[in-house]
């Protein structure tokens, strides 16, 4: 569905933007082991995952954005269609967001270096493989 070579791939992988093939983080997405742990580097094509010190200090501007239209949507979901009252729809939010804040802290992180970073084809040295298999 979502191609190889695009920023949602990269983003939803959360692959090297560069290559799209080295992971961003050392643990899979919902990690609660190492959560916050990047390599400095991508393994594949050697880009580098801090490109400057407080580098993601942006992305915290991404995962405040994320969170607070998710908590609108949320809490007026439970309120206004379901028809909880505000306690109960805010303590749902609450363990919601409890098991979602590695998710959203690490779709963030894709996000930023994704606005920075650009695809390069020739970066991947399987790229043409994968091409391949996605035409097939």
């Amino acid at each position: 569905m979502i191609k190889l070579g695009t920023k949602a791939y990269s983003i939803l992988q959360m692959k090297c933007p560069k290559c799209q093939e080295g992971d961003l983080f050392e643990t899979g997405s919902f990690s609660f082991n190492k959560p916050f742990d990047m390599p400095e580097k991508c393994p594949v094509c050697q880009q580098k995952y801090f490109l400057e010190p407080g580098f993601y200090y942006g992305a915290m501007f991404v995962s405040y954005i994320i969170t607070g239209w998710f908590c609108l949507f949320f809490v007026g979901f439970f309120m206004l269609v379901l028809g909880l009252g505000w306690e109960i729809s805010f303590v749902l939010l609450i363990l919601t967001l409890a098991i979602l804040f590695v998710w959203i802290f690490r779709v963030s992180r894709a996000i930023w270096i994704n606005i920075n970073v650009k695809y390069d084809p020739k970066a991947a040295p399987n790229a043409h493989l994968k091409s391949q298999a996605d035409a097939n």
